[in-house]
């Protein structure tokens, strides 16, 4: 059974969970990365083979009583077939297993207000459109 491994300070964990299209994994990468102004989202890749395939429930058996990230990022076939490349944030703390999804460009915002606890789950939750993905908030 693979493990999750420690992000690093300040950092949250994006895993790669599809391994089909590398030429779209290092696209996400590098959208991921691209400042925003002045605002970055600060993470630990992970491509591990031994997590290819990994839904949420897979995701929540690896979970250790020592695992200290209360949220992840999923870069699934979804991320890498879609061409705005939507990844998954999965919720491991307050109900475990609850996601929505968030384009590149707007991850920062994310990563950032979650690791700082500056904004709560349910701000970016109920701010996703149609399909289910957070593209920012308005104005």
């Amino acid at each position: 059974m693979p493990t999750l491994p420690k992000a690093d300070d300040l950092c949250s964990l994006v895993l790669r969970t599809d391994f089909r299209d590398d030429s779209a994994w290092s696209e996400v990468r590098s959208s991921i990365t691209d400042p925003v102004g002045e605002f970055q989202a600060y993470v630990n890749f992970v491509a591990d083979r031994s997590l290819d395939g990994l839904g949420i429930d897979q995701l929540l058996e690896l979970l250790t009583a020592d695992f200290d990230q209360t949220f992840i990022f999923l870069v699934d076939h979804e991320t890498l077939s879609r061409p705005d490349h939507p990844i998954l944030v999965v919720d491991l703390y307050h109900e475990p297993g609850r996601s929505f999804r968030v384009i590149p460009s707007s991850m920062w915002s994310v990563q950032n207000n979650l690791s700082l606890a500056n904004m709560d789950w349910e701000e970016f939750a109920e701010s996703v459109d149609e399909d289910g993905v957070f593209r920012g908030f308005p104005g």
